[in-house]
């Protein structure tokens, strides 16, 4: 019977491209199932031997624990040059986007709250 090993939904191309081809690589049998038209069933990458599973299993958390690093110490560069946007910096170059977004959230909380406090004062 066939076995889930990895889900592919919220995954991006690249990484899902890396995981087929470790698999392949390694002479694991597998197939991948697609979303449906209203990604109701379950896109993922199922095994078609359960005997293969341990050693996928192994593969694709070692695959994930050097990706996971890879990817923090390009993101720790990115930081440090000066790539990536810090919060601070977004609200500095945006003021206007920021006071309008602060003024609609303050308002729905405005709605959410009043009833409750409206009941209170009865």
């Amino acid at each position: 019977m066939a076995k889930l090993i990895f889900k592919l939904k919220s995954v991006s191309d690249d990484e899902a491209n890396d995981v087929k081809n470790l698999l392949t690589k390694n002479k694991i049998d597998f197939y991948e199932s697609p979303p449906g038209n209203w990604e109701i069933s379950l896109h993922g990458l199922w095994l078609k031997d359960d005997d293969q599973y341990i050693q996928a299993k192994q593969l694709l958390d070692e695959y994930q624990r050097e990706r996971s690093r890879r990817i923090r110490q390009e993101t720790q560069q990115k930081i440090k040059k000066g790539e990536i946007e810090t919060f601070f910096q977004r609200l500095l170059s945006r003021p206007l986007q920021f006071i309008a977004l602060l003024v609609i959230i303050l308002f729905i909380l405005y709605l959410s709250i009043m009833p409750f406090y409206e009941m209170g004062q009865s």
